[in-house]
């Protein structure tokens, strides 16, 4: 599953939670979670509370700037 986090600008320990769960429910079924194009502000939250680091969860690339 990819979640497009490109055109989020807040986030809270909240979201990490039903992220994390979202991916522990996927890694059961063999599946992964791909979260893309996270703000800085979102990516630095993310890699914070760890959830890279959890199996079946890969961060990809910052998100695009749209001029």
């Amino acid at each position: 599953m990819i979640v497009d986090l490109s055109e989020l600008v807040f986030a809270d320990a909240s979201l990490m939670l039903d992220l994390a769960m979202l991916a522990r429910r996927l890694r059961a079924h063999g599946q992964a979670i791909r979260l893309r194009g996270a703000q800085p502000q979102i990516r630095t939250l993310i890699e914070l509370v760890g959830l890279h680091r959890l199996p079946g969860v890969k961060l990809e690339g910052p998100a695009q700037v749209v001029a």
